[in-house]
């Protein structure tokens, strides 16, 4: 897995690639590998960085 995960920010908007229910999320911080994301439809959710590539999102679905 390629760590395209280090290079999110706050405030980009990120998919997790097997949850696609939980909508577009806005990445809220990214510290040691776990980034935290408040997902349209899901909440306030740390990810583990290292197991789940989150997809980058260009525009708001």
């Amino acid at each position: 897995m390629s760590d395209l995960n280090s290079l999110l920010e706050p405030g980009m908007l990120v998919c997790h690639p097997d949850r696609p229910d939980w909508g577009t999320g806005q990445v809220q911080s990214n510290v040691g590998g776990r980034v935290t994301v408040n997902f349209q439809d899901a909440g306030k959710v740390v990810i583990d960085g290292t197991r789940i590539e989150l997809i980058l999102v260009f525009e708001s679905k």
